[in-house]
């Protein structure tokens, strides 16, 4: 077999390889009684508008409309065999004509139906007196717009609201509403499905309603609704993630049918990482399976079902729907309808790498090319190839392939491609257990999986662990959390500790503590089934989860207040990449762009998105932090960059969503201060913002002022998804008694010391670390102009000395330290004093020395000091050395959660650093 990087290639149309239109039965048929009707379709690809054309010059020939629709289904038919065998049409264009062709008969049918029911009973209409509007909708392929050339359509009717007819002129006919539908939805029926001496025009399947076909044809949507609170069933979901009104257009255009995916969207998507779908699909699948192994029993030529097969079309859209379903809550920009796009969307939020999303949708275009040249052959609703040579040489030949005696191209192709299917569908839909081993790799099996599944008291759980794990996991098992937990749940967590238990032997001098953590972990969580079964489904996540709460605490507090994030880590790509704002920043609008086409764009859900986008990119650079994939300096300036992503994010989104704005875009920016200003941030730092507007319209002031209060709340709130940021705006001009929002004009009077009010010295201290860092870009060089000259005003350099060591001691004595200890950050020589001295060196030298203008950190401006002679030789060096150690030392001592104070006599390396820092501090200050 070949595999599926040397599958044979479509070749040059030849004699040999040519294929007609008329070897198809249904195409003989269609010419020897439709000849002398071909031409009233038409030229050209088949399109709502020439189909439209057709039918009314069928209509014009006296034949009724029951015929007239299916006499125009023949014309479209025999085009499309025409072009997709002879001139090799896309499979694009074969399924938007058949789609259009359902649209077109499903709208004159039911035009027809609601006429004739109008004349019999009056128009329903509510007891507000209201009409009532009707809408049928396509399912599955339908929906998708994918529709097959010989495909039944999935409908289901459903009606807007309760009430009833209006009657006849003489006041007799008068029914309920639902009496009138039920009317229609038989007469559609009969329109559309009944098989007549002209055929028919597509068969019709309602067993997709609301209770089968035990359930009403019609529906209110009221009743829907309910349905789906009380009854809905998870495969349910994923066939109602295809659904779409496809007629009357006229409540489509006019927006009226939106109130339909009011009721849909909650149903088929959920507002978390919905994983508890694997078992609702599996089960699908598995009845699927059944069945075609029930109908292939002793008749072999039934095993090459192109649709329903191992590999076949079904497996494909069972798995672009499964990650649709599961991540379709949060990631609205993947939820699409038809396969193909759904595929390149779901590459594109990198739930599927790019290469398999290629590679499926080639072998759905090439499955589905074999499906319509199938049912050509007799248009019947089959998806097994033929067994006929004849046929299967046609069907060959019309794809440009070979297929002979010796050798047929067709089955290679056809069996390379449902390999890469069913391996690909294996891989995600596997039993709970790790993923089956891709051809090639060298996976092995696991001894003890299989057998009865452990419960929570089995001995292999329990024996041989230490006594402080052995006592925490029977805290656990006996806790009032599990006593809740039904039985499935219970097996379910005992497979999960049992999993982690034999993943942490193989984490040599960290896995007692892994699991031990786990524990704590796992416990809170227990009644928040995905979370579970996200780890149930994924066993490399439970795998990386246990690692990285082994090898620090801290992980394990934030995977308690977002355990959401768990999920990052089945991303393969975590460790080898870096937080890349501008990727971060497309994402997102384009999630908000899909917000706003959903009609969910409210500010809560965008909120959420926010916050759930920064946990996520947080935890990845945790993750990458944790396993030293980067530096302590490189966790600062990602976490630095995903601030000001967030803010500039913060500042566009809220702005549409200010009643109060004058502008299109608001001439408004954030500056930045502290640690975010000097791009040292850590996990869970607070934001030193100040807001700047430059905007002479008189309404400015009090608009922005509105403004800055909706973005400090966008940033601050704590809604279900947690919080982002919190805020502190103190370093404004005046403080927490000055106005919220400055103008640019105002903020440089201040700071240069323009006028009566000006500012203080600890406020020039901040701003040597200030930067723009979201906003209107253009404030940028003004801000930035402003802080130069500050930097660079006159100073009396002895004055500056005592106030800026003045300000230390208040710092110094409002976090006491022990004499006999050193804190990394407040204690003599720490960080503080090494921020301090760097302040004053720029503040006294900046306008003899441009270079300590830019704000370019503490280590370089004190390697730029030392260049300059402002320092003794090797004191700046030094200091610059002491400041990264410590601020690795701190940032280690943070991870696990560990103190950052050590007794002076224990500090081994660090005194030497320390040591630095008094140095430099003496230099600057004596």
């Amino acid at each position: 077999m070949n595999s599926i990087d040397t599958l044979p290639q479509a070749q040059d149309p030849t004699p040999a390889l040519a294929a007609r239109a008329d070897h198809s039965r249904y195409v003989q048929r269609v010419r020897r009684v439709r000849g002398d009707s071909l031409a009233w379709l038409p030229p050209g690809e088949p399109v709502r508008e020439t189909m439209e054309a057709a039918l009314q010059t069928v209509l014009a020939h006296g034949r009724p409309l029951a015929s007239a629709l299916r006499i125009v289904r023949q014309l479209v038919m025999e085009r499309l065999v025409v072009l997709d065998v002879e001139q090799q049409a896309s499979v694009e264009i074969v399924t938007r004509a058949m789609t259009e062709l359902a649209e077109v008969t499903l709208e004159a049918a039911l035009a027809f139906a609601r006429a004739e029911q109008d004349e019999r009973h009056g128009a329903p209409r509510t007891e507000a007196g209201a009409p009532i509007d009707f809408w049928i909708i396509g399912m599955g392929k339908l929906g998708a717009r994918e529709l097959n050339v010989s495909s039944d359509i999935d409908l289901i009717y459903v009606y807007e609201e309760d009430g009833a007819t209006a009657g006849r002129a003489d006041g007799v006919g008068v029914i309920s509403a639902h009496e009138y539908f039920s009317q229609v939805a038989r007469t559609l029926r009969a329109l559309i499905g009944d098989l007549t001496d002209d055929g028919f025009v597509f068969r019709v399947d309602l067993a997709l309603r609301p209770n089968g076909n035990s359930g009403p044809p019609v529906v209110s949507l009221a009743m829907l609704e309910e349905y789906f609170l009380v009854q809905g069933r998870e495969w349910e979901r994923f066939a109602w993630l295809k659904s779409r009104v496809v007629a009357p257009r006229e409540s489509i255009t006019s927006g009226r049918a939106r109130a339909l995916r009011d009721v849909v969207t909650p149903f088929v998507y959920r507002r978390y990482l919905d994983y508890g779908v694997f078992e609702g699909l599996r089960q699908l699948h598995q009845k699927i399976r059944d069945e075609a192994m029930r109908r292939a029993a002793g008749r072999p030529e039934r095993a090459n079902d192109v649709k329903l097969s191992r590999g076949g079309i079904r497996e494909i859209e069972f798995i672009v729907q499964l990650l649709q379903v599961v991540r379709g809550g949060q990631f609205p920009e993947i939820r699409t309808r038809p396969t193909l796009k759904a595929l390149q969307r779901l590459a594109g939020v990198g739930l599927i790498p790019q290469d398999t999303a290629d590679r499926l949708a080639e072998a759905y275009t090439f499955l589905r090319q074999v499906e319509h040249r199938i049912q050509y052959l007799d248009d019947q609703q089959t998806h097994l190839l033929p067994t006929v040579d004849a046929d299967l040489r046609w069907i060959a030949a019309s794809m440009r392939l070979n297929c002979n005696a010796e050798a047929c191209d067709l089955l290679d192709a056809l069996c390379a491609h449902r390999e890469l299917v069913a391996t690909e569908f294996d891989a995600l839909l596997h039993e709970g257990r790790s993923a089956p081993p891709r051809p090639g790799s060298s996976g092995g099996t696991c001894r003890g999986c299989s057998g009865a599944p452990p419960t929570l008291d089995s001995p292999a759980l329990h024996d041989g662990l230490s006594p402080e794990l052995a006592a925490r996991l029977k805290l656990l098992v006996d806790s009032p959390r599990v006593a809740l937990l039904r039985d499935e749940g219970r097996t379910r967590l005992a497979k999960l500790l049992m999993r982690a238990r034999r993943l942490s032997r193989d984490m040599p001098g960290i896995g007692d503590t892994a699991l031990l953590r786990f524990i704590d972990w796992i416990e809170p969580l227990l009644r928040r089934d995905s979370y579970l079964a996200l780890l149930a489904e994924r066993g490399e996540v439970l795998g990386r989860l246990l690692r990285l709460l082994g090898l620090a605490r801290w992980p394990m507090r934030y995977l308690m207040l977002h355990p959401g994030v768990i999920d990052e880590l089945a991303d393969a790509r975590l460790l080898g990449e870096r937080f890349e704002p501008g990727a971060l920043s497309r994402d997102l609008e384009a999630r908000h762009q899909a917000w706003v086409r959903s009609g969910e764009a409210d500010e809560g859900e965008l909120l959420d998105t926010l916050r759930r986008a920064h946990h996520a990119e947080t935890f990845r650079t945790l993750v990458r932090d944790v396993e030293s994939e980067i530096t302590v300096e490189q966790v600062a300036d990602d976490l630095s960059a995903l601030a000001d992503a967030m803010l500039d994010l913060t500042l566009s989104w809220a702005w549409r969503h200010l009643r109060q704005r004058h502008r299109e875009q608001p001439r408004f920016a954030v500056i930045a201060y502290g640690k975010l200003g000097g791009k040292e941030l850590g996990y869970g730092s607070d934001l030193d913002i100040v807001f700047l507007y430059d905007d002479d319209d008189e309404r400015a002031p009090e608009v922005y002022a509105a403004f800055a209060r909706k973005v400090i709340t966008w940033l601050s709130l704590r809604t279900a998804a947690g919080a982002l940021y919190e805020i502190d705006t103190a370093l404004r001009p005046n403080g927490n008694s000055g106005l919220l929002v400055t103008s640019i004009e105002a903020f440089a009077r201040y700071q240069q010391g323009r006028g009566s009010n000006t500012a203080w010295t600890w406020e020039h201290q901040a701003i040597t670390r200030a930067r723009w860092c979201a906003g209107d870009a253009g404030l940028a060089s003004r801000f930035e102009t402003v802080r130069r000259a500050v930097l660079t005003a006159p100073r009396d350099q002895d004055a500056l000395r005592r106030e800026i060591a003045t300000m230390r001691e208040r710092v110094r004595e409002a976090h006491p330290v022990r004499p006999t200890r050193f804190d990394l950050k407040h204690g003599r020589g720490g960080m503080m004093d090494i921020e301090f001295a760097v302040q004053w060196l720029v503040l006294a030298h900046s306008a003899a020395h441009p270079e300590l203008q830019d704000d370019v950190g503490n280590i370089a401006l004190l390697q730029r000091a030392e260049r300059a002679a402002l320092l003794p030789a090797g004191v700046g060096l030094a200091a610059a050395d002491a400041y990264r150690e410590l601020r690795r030392a701190q940032h280690r001592a943070r991870l696990d959660e560990a103190s950052t104070q050590t007794e002076i006599a224990e500090l081994g390396e660090l005194a030497v650093h320390r040591q630095a820092g008094l140095a430099l501090w003496r230099a600057v200050f004596g």
